[in-house]
């Protein structure tokens, strides 16, 4: 009877849910000029804010750190094409909390160093 109970409590405590948020076209966090030169679309990447959860949630996760997160994984990028936001809520009692943004990297060839 232990045993099922706590089998069962482990299977409740790793429970959690991922909620599509939003689709979006095109999305940035950066200030840049959209008629500044040719973009080039780079490959898709992946950027999360999580906090964990120990009975209540250890900080507040933020869009827009994990879309500067994503878009901050190559020097040359401005923004974001063909993004999906998902709020991950992955916790009872114990686990984490966050946000996810994927999306394929907008990058300005014209900037410094950033060349074909």
């Amino acid at each position: 009877m232990k045993k099922t109970i706590l089998i069962g409590l482990s299977l409740l405590a790793m429970t959690g849910c991922t909620v599509r948020v939003a689709d979006m076209t095109v999305g940035s966090t950066k200030n840049y000029d959209i008629n500044s030169g040719p973009f080039i679309k780079g490959p898709r990447v992946t950027g999360e804010d999580l906090y964990p959860v120990f009975i209540f949630p250890l900080g507040i996760p933020n869009v827009k750190t994990a879309m500067d997160n994503a878009i901050q994984s190559e020097k040359c990028a401005v923004g974001l094409t063909d993004l999906v936001i998902s709020q991950l809520n992955h916790s009872f009692l114990v686990g984490q909390i966050g946000f996810r943004v994927e999306g394929d990297l907008i990058i300005d060839s014209s900037m410094d160093g950033c060349g074909k």
